[in-house]
């Protein structure tokens, strides 16, 4: 792939996970630069973690990746690219539910904006279980989560959810 064009990764990272930062730096090997989109409020869910934790968690994981950039954001996906003049959507696809959701988006987006493609790239097989939800969930009920998130998300999910506490 042209190493002059830019991809946008958006989500709402909440928590960030081992999977995404793999999509996300496995895509900076594939495209010139990679702006990481975070969701500040996401229509769908409430987040965990405000959009500055998510954000923070994002740039500690990221650091040393010279062309990857964390942005937040709250319109339109499509919108969002064109600010940074990306031409792609760079989204990870773990199982066939994530392509039926992901496939409607990316027919929605490219109705809004033909000119900005949607490049699916599949989960590394190590992380082809891995969510957010399933993070959070492991958490609250006090299981560890330390190889399924950066550090500090490890540390903070624990400060959230103590040993014995009840979520």
């Amino acid at each position: 792939m042209p190493s002059n064009i830019t991809a946008i990764c958006p989500g709402t990272f909440d928590p960030v996970t081992v999977g995404h930062l793999d999509i996300i730096t496995r895509g900076a090997t594939k495209f010139g630069r990679v702006i990481v989109g975070l969701i500040e409020e996401p229509q769908r869910k409430s987040p965990l973690f405000t959009p500055e934790e998510r954000e923070v968690f994002l740039r500690d994981a990221l650091v040393g990746h010279d062309n990857i950039v964390v942005d937040r954001f709250n319109q339109l996906v499509v919108e969002f690219a064109r600010k940074w003049d990306a031409h792609v959507i760079l989204k990870g696809l773990r199982a066939i539910s994530d392509f039926e959701y992901e496939f409607a988006m990316a027919q929605l987006n490219r109705k809004l904006a033909p000119d900005i493609e949607t490049v699916f790239m599949m989960a590394s097989p190590e992380h082809s279980f891995l969510s957010s939800s399933g993070v959070r969930e492991i958490a609250a009920f006090g299981g560890s989560v330390v190889d399924l998130v950066p550090p500090a998300v490890a540390r903070r999910l624990a400060e959230k959810y103590p040993p014995g506490s009840k979520a």
